[in-house]
């Protein structure tokens, strides 16, 4: 809905896409959006003081069992900690729908979020910044995952590849490449999948880590494949989620097989993704990394999406 005058509009809906959060190397770091899904929501300002979830549906099954109270949902969240920092007066109610499914590591969680932020924005007597939106996203997205990160809500609210802290949101340059994601018909839980983290890590681990962050990096802002390659590699975090996922290593190994610069869990999983070269190499390896989950027993999504993905955005 369109501002009339110097009016806000009462009401606005807003698209936010679904994520690879870590891209592998970059825990709770690095992310980017992808073509594909996403949630919706609708955000009605209101008179009263308060933040009000009206209703929430979708297609993946468990969506009915989302919490309608706010404080316990991450859109709710997120607009009360807007109405927080910003002092604003007025309210909200807000409807959702969720294209993301639970527990997919695609950012469903933070894909609610930022869609209510979005929205709730053009509300606003005077907008703000999405700079200014991102502390709030991060408030909403924590009720999912018990932790202040930005891998999924910030390329969610910026689009493309970012760096993600919790003070700020750094867009990295990235040559054309394609992503192919495939999500198993599985739910891993965020929390749990958190949980298999805990224990400590030895110092060699964390510094050979942090050497393929470096090549990571330094491969994005040169354009340069190789470099992009020899560090697009976890050895910190994927070890101990792998086991979570069944068919993990078949499917690796067929993103790896087709030409993936590097493969890994997309966010807490269970989706698996692979960088490529091109959209033709992508989605041959999406094929071969479905048969491989198909031979795990589980049925699958794919999408195939550039690098550069797209940013939250107002509906018509």
């Amino acid at each position: 809905m369109a501002q009339q005058g110097n009016r806000p509009a009462r009401q606005a809906s807003a698209f936010a896409p679904a994520g690879v959060g870590n891209i592998g190397v970059g825990f709770d770091l690095l992310g980017h959006s992808i073509h594909g899904p996403g949630d919706r929501a609708t955000v009605r300002r209101i008179d009263a003081p308060t933040v009000r979830i009206v209703a929430i549906d979708g297609d993946s099954a468990g969506t009915g069992d989302l919490p309608l109270e706010p404080a316990l949902n991450t859109a709710g969240r997120a607009l009360i900690a807007l109405r927080e920092e910003h002092g604003i007066t007025h309210g909200f109610e807000l409807w959702l729908h969720k294209g993301i499914a639970l527990g997919s590591g695609l950012g469903g969680s933070a894909a609610s979020a930022v869609a209510a932020l979005v929205a709730a924005n053009h509300v606003l007597d005077a907008p703000l910044s999405r700079e200014q939106l991102y502390p709030a996203a991060l408030v909403g997205e924590s009720v999912a995952s018990n932790s202040l990160q930005g891998d999924n809500v910030g390329p969610m609210l910026f689009g493309g590849v970012v760096l993600a802290t919790r003070t700020r949101v750094i867009a990295l340059p990235a040559p054309p490449l394609y992503c192919a994601v495939v999500h198993p018909h599985y739910v891993l839980e965020t929390r749990r999948s958190r949980e298999a983290l805990v224990a400590p890590y030895r110092i060699g681990e964390f510094a050979r880590q942090s050497e393929y962050l470096a090549l990571f990096l330094t491969g994005l802002a040169r354009g340069d494949r190789e470099l992009i390659a020899a560090g697009l590699r976890d050895v910190l975090v994927e070890p101990r989620r792998a086991a979570l996922i069944p068919g993990f290593a078949g499917v690796q190994a067929a993103a790896l097989a087709h030409g993936a610069l590097g493969a890994s869990i997309s966010g807490a999983g269970p989706s698996v993704f692979g960088w490529f070269d091109d959209s033709a190499d992508a989605s041959a390896a999406a094929r071969a990394m479905q048969a491989a989950f198909a031979d795990a027993g589980l049925g699958s999504d794919a999408w195939v999406s550039p690098i550069n993905g797209p940013r939250a955005e107002l509906l018509d």
